[in-house]
């Protein structure tokens, strides 16, 4: 199924706009997308609600055996194995999440209890939110399932040095295309400047100032909603064009 070769804290993160990247979210069940995950190498917030029930006496002895939905899952990110979907994600443009900043999430962040996507860490780093969703009731070890990133606090985010204004944009605008894929959202895309493109679907977009659709740079393609975005493929135009 999965190798594993080492946890999330066995690797550094680069500059933020190479390997730490938005993981898209989903609105699909839980269940459906973990099984369809294969797990892929191993690691060194909206309504949620409390967790239902405190951490298992079994979890730091056999992660998955005899666990059940509503137990807690370990804080030990070097346990944990990577999706496909995640994997795929981590190799994309634009996406401010890395395995350490997984690893980060899953020691020290808060932990809730999502009905959509199960259990949720997220923790608060220079005025960004990362948000990592994990599974390991239905694998034989645990696996992180997707993560993704919103801004908690617009102008921490801007004072951080981890980031710049153009990331900020970038996380912005993905958390905003993601909330609800198939409303146009024009409004929160007109105030922000992304100039280095990010990836969604086959499309790499990016908006300037006042410009109320996301752009793609390679087929020129306008979208004022996730969904739109998804639904076309990317046709690259011809030089000259």
């Amino acid at each position: 199924m999965a190798s594993r070769q080492g946890g999330p804290g066995d690797a550094e993160s680069p500059r933020p706009g190479s390997t730490e990247r938005r993981t898209a979210s989903t609105t699909a069940p839980a269940g459906s997308r973990r099984r369809a995950a294969t797990r892929s190498d191993s690691l060194p917030h909206g309504p949620d609600t409390d967790a239902p029930r405190s951490r298992s006496p079994r979890a730091g002895k056999r992660p998955s055996a005899g666990r059940t939905a509503e137990d807690p899952p370990v804080r030990d990110p070097g346990l944990y194995a990577l999706t496909d979907h995640f994997r795929e994600r981590l190799e994309q443009p634009g996406r401010y999440v890395s395995t350490r900043t997984v690893s980060d999430a899953i020691r020290n962040g808060q932990l809730r209890w999502n009905r959509t996507d199960g259990w949720r860490f997220a923790l608060v780093d220079g005025g960004i939110r990362f948000v990592v969703v994990v599974s390991d009731t239905e694998t034989n070890s645990p696996v992180v399932v997707t993560g993704w990133t919103e801004v908690a606090d617009r102008e921490a985010a801007l004072e951080a040095p981890r980031w710049d204004s153009v990331d900020v944009d970038t996380i912005a605008v993905r958390a905003a295309l993601s909330e609800s894929a198939s409303t146009p959202i024009p409004d929160r895309i007109r105030p922000r400047t992304v100039t280095r493109p990010f990836v969604v679907g086959e499309h790499r977009l990016e908006t300037e100032p006042g410009e109320p659709f996301v752009r793609c740079t390679a087929c020129g393609c306008r979208f004022r909603s996730k969904e739109g975005i998804t639904s076309r493929r990317c046709r690259k135009r011809s030089p000259g064009r």
